[in-house]
């Protein structure tokens, strides 16, 4: 299984990953970029089975690179996962074909989306 971990910082792109290798039995193998345009630019090539993204980072918000991997591929799941638990991100979320939304007050919740 492939897992992407967007989030432009190196310490919460760390704790994510830790996260998923300690909840899942099988390998994984998780490729970390540290901003949308480059999630966006390489998501065929790594076709990743999940992608856990953040929301607020550099010129290209997750938002927007939720929006454009879609396009490329309708059938990725992505996970917004963000410091912004407010009710607006959670529609955005659901506006942009999120297949979930995660808190990182809440990392753990990262494990109900996640299919192993």
């Amino acid at each position: 299984m492939k897992i992407m971990i967007v989030d432009d910082h190196a310490s919460m792109r760390k704790l994510i990953k830790t996260i998923v290798l300690f909840s899942c039995k099988e390998v994984v193998e998780c490729i970390e970029y540290e901003n949308g345009e480059d999630a966006v630019a390489n998501y065929m090539t790594v076709k990743p089975d999940y992608i856990l993204m953040d929301v607020e980072m550099g010129k290209m918000s997750g938002f927007e690179a939720t929006k454009l991997i879609l396009k490329q591929n309708n059938k990725a799941k992505i996970v917004i996962v963000t410091g912004n638990d407010a009710r607006l991100s959670r529609e955005n979320a659901k506006k942009v074909g999120a297949i979930g939304f995660v808190s990182k007050d809440n990392l753990s919740g990262i494990k109900e989306y996640l299919k192993f």
